[in-house]
C-alpha cells in the first residue's frame, strides 16, 4: 500500500517544493494537492522509520566508486553493525550508501534504504531489503535526519554537508537528542573542521565544545568502537518518529507540521521582490559585520526589495534594521521555542514555527538571490541545501552570494580542492554556483543584474 501510494504521489507531481512561476512571475504556493502530497510522505515516511529499533544512519558520496577504499570501509562498517543487530539506515543509493547495504545485507542484518527522484544517481541498490522511496527533498530528508542511534558520515558532496549541517544544528538546538557522530575519513573531514574551529568558533556562532564531541575515524572497526555501546532508548526528542505514533495510528502531531505548511505558504504569497540574507546572531552592533549587514538591509530597502531573515537578533536583525529604517519591507522566518519566539524589533511582517524542517522549508524558499553572512551550524546548513537543490536541479538556479572573504575562503578551498578535484564527489562547475564578496556594492550589482 505504502509503495502505491507514493508512486500515485509521484506521477501526479511535476514540481519539487522548490516553487516556479508563471509566466507574469507569480508563484502559486496555494496548490492543495502539493500540500497533501508532502503530508502522504511525511505519513508514510513516519510510519516505515517506526517500525525499527537501533538504527545507525551512514550517509555519504553516490559518486565513489566501489573499489575507493571509502566505500570498501563503508561495507565492513555495515558488516559489523549487522552482527551487532543494528539497523543499517542509508539513502539507499550507489556509492557510499551501495557499500554500507551491502555490508549489512550480506552480515544477515536490516539493511534499510531512503531513496529520492533524481534526474540521475536515482537507482535503488539491490542490497536495500527495505525501502521507502520520496519524491521530495523536504520529506526524505527529514527522514534521514530523524534521530537515530548514531550517525556516520563518509565523504560526500554538498548533500552530505547538508545532512551533516543539519543534523549537528538539530542538536545544538536541543531539537534532537546527543548520539554519536562519526566523521569517517581524516583527511575530508579534518579541513572542515579546521575551518569551522578558526572561524566560526572565534566568531560565537559555534561553541567549541560542539566541535570536541564529533569523532573522526580511518577505519571501520574504530567507527564500530564509538557506535556499539549505543543502545535503542524511549525517544524523548520531539522529532522522533515514535513521537508521531500513538496506538499503531499517526498522531496529532503530523496535523500540526500540515497546518505551519498550509499557514507557511499562505505567508509566502504575500511576498514579493524579496532577498533573503542568512547568518550568525552572535554579533553585537559594535561589529564591522553588523554595520555591513545593516547596509545591505538599507539597500535593499530602498531598492524595494522584501528584505527576509530568520528574525532572530545578529546579523538578521542588521539586515531588518537597515530594511525598517529606510522604510523597505522587513520580514522575519523564525523558530518558536514552546510559546516564546525570538524575533527583533524591526520585523514588519513575521511568521514563527515550532517545526524546524517547515521553518527551513519557507525560509529556503527560492527568493530572487540569498546572502549569507559568516555563520555557524544553521547557516551552513541552509547555505548546502540550496546549493544542493540548485545542484540536483529541483530549483532553478539563482545568485548564491557569500559576504566576507576571511571567513568563507577556507571553506571554498575545502570544497576545491577535496570535493572537486581530490575526490570528484562534486562537478568542476559547482563551486560556481556560489560567489564570494566583500562589499555592500557588489552584492547589489549581483542582485540587480549589473554589469
Amino acid at each position: 500500500m505504502q509503495e502505491k501510494t507514493i508512486k500515485k504521489i509521484q506521477k501526479q507531481a511535476n514540481k519539487d517544493f522548490s516553487f516556479e512561476s508563471n509566466q507574469d512571475g507569480e508563484v502559486n504556493y496555494r496548490e492543495s494537492w502539493r500540500i497533501f502530497r508532502i503530508m502522504a510522505e511525511f505519513v508514510e515516511g513516519y510510519q516505515f522509520l517506526s517500525s525499527f529499533k537501533n538504527e545507525v544512519t551512514i550517509l555519504g558520496s553516490a559518486r565513489l566508486e566501489e573499489s575507493s577504499k571509502y566505500c570498501q570501509i563503508a561495507r565492513k562498517f555495515g558488516e559489523l553493525i549487522a552482527k551487532d543487530n543494528f539497523v543499517t539506515i542509508t539513502g539507499g543509493g550507489p556509492g557510499i550508501m551501495e557499500a554500507a547495504n551491502q555490508g549489512a545485507f550480506e552480515a544477515g542484518g536490516e539493511s534499510v534504504g531512503l531513496n529520492i527522484q533524481l534526474p540521475f544517481e536515482q537507482r535503488i541498490n539491490p542490497y536495500v531489503k527495505k525501502s521507502a522511496a520520496f519524491y521530495y527533498f523536504f520529506t526524505r530528508k527529514v527522514m534521514l535526519t530523524s534521530p537515530a542511534n548514531a550517525f556516520v558520515y563518509f565523504p560526500g558532496g554538498f548533500g552530505t554537508m547538508d545532512e551533516f549541517f543539519e543534523v549537528v544544528d538539530l542538536i545544538e538546538l536541543n531539537k534532537m537528542n546527543r548520539v554519536p557522530i562519526v566523521l569517517v575519513g581524516r583527511d575530508f573531514w579534518q579541513p572542515l573542521l579546521d575551518f569551522l574551529q578558526k572561524k566560526a568558533v572565534p566568531l560565537g556562532s559555534i561553541r567549541q565544545s560542539d566541535l570536541d564531541v564529533l569523532h573522526i575515524v580511518d577505519t571501520a572497526q574504530e567507527a564500530y568502537e564509538i557506535v556499539k555501546h549505543t543502545k535503542d532508548k524511549e525517544n524523548i526528542c520531539e522529532l522522533s518518529p515514535h513521537n508521531f505514533q500513538s496506538g499503531g495510528s499517526v498522531d496529532w502531531k503530523i496535523f500540526r507540521i500540515m497546518a505551519e505548511l498550509v499557514e507557511g505558504f499562505e505567508f509566502l504569497t504575500k511576498l514579493g521582490n524579496d532577498i533573503t540574507v542568512l547568518g550568525t546572531k552572535s554579533i553585537d552592533e559594535d561589529s564591522s559585520l553588523y554595520e555591513d549587514a545593516y547596509k545591505l538591509g538599507s539597500r535593499l530597502g530602498k531598492d524595494k526589495y522584501t528584505t527576509i531573515t530568520g528574525g532572530g537578533p545578529g546579523t538578521m536583525e542588521a539586515v531588518n534594521k537597515g530594511a525598517f529604517e529606510s522604510g523597505g519591507e522587513s520580514v522575519g522566518i523564525n523558530m518558536r521555542y514552546g510559546f516564546n519566539e525570538r524575533i527583533n524589533p524591526y520585523v514588519k511582517k513575521s511568521i514563527g514555527f515550532q517545526f524546524p524542517f517547515t521553518r527551513k522549508l519557507i525560509i529556503t524558499t527560492p527568493s530572487k538571490a540569498f546572502v549569507f553572512f559568516p555563520g555557524g551550524f544553521g547557516t551552513l546548513h541552509q547555505l548546502f541545501e540550496i546549493l544542493t537543490l540548485i545542484q540536483t536541479k529541483k530549483t532553478k538556479k539563482i545568485p548564491i552570494i557569500l559576504y566576507n572573504h576571511d571567513y568563507w575562503e577556507p571553506l571554498h578551498k575545502f570544497i576545491k580542492s577535496i570535493m572537486v578535484h581530490k575526490l570528484e564527489t562534486i562537478n568542476d562547475e559547482d563551486d560556481e554556483l556560489y560567489q564570494i564578496v566583500d562589499d555592500v556594492d557588489t552584492i547589489m550589482k549581483i542582485i540587480n543584474n549589473e554589469k
